[in-house]
């Protein structure tokens, strides 16, 4: 059973900087797809990012120039970088895989001053 472990979230002001982590327990991370997604309050959870395990990856438009995602296939480890951040930024994050797997607790980002 593959079990992802997010963490790195927290409160921040409007134009601040988080960085989100993702600890990943199967060898299955290094030759598979893997993404971010969100999940805001009264909302359907959204894929923000994806990433080939070559490296190649892209973000969805609303976060584009902002948010960068790379991995660390040796660690096991997602990361996503959150710069720029606005309020519409807050949400629950969570990492999976592409197609998604079972979910972990994700991590709460809350963007407000």
């Amino acid at each position: 059973q593959v079990q992802f472990v997010e963490s790195g979230g927290g409160l921040v002001q409007p134009g601040g900087s988080l960085t989100l982590s993702c600890a990943v327990s199967s060898n299955f991370f290094e030759g598979s797809i893997m993404g971010w997604y969100r999940q805001a309050p009264g909302k359907q959870r959204e894929s923000v990012a994806t990433i080939r395990s070559g490296g190649s990856s892209q973000v969805t438009n609303s976060v584009k120039g902002r948010f960068t995602i790379s991995r660390d296939n040796a660690k096991r480890t997602l990361y996503l970088q959150m710069n720029s951040l606005v309020p519409e930024d807050t949400a629950v994050y969570y990492c999976n895989a592409i197609p998604p797997l079972e979910w972990g607790q994700g991590t709460q980002v809350t963007v407000s001053s």
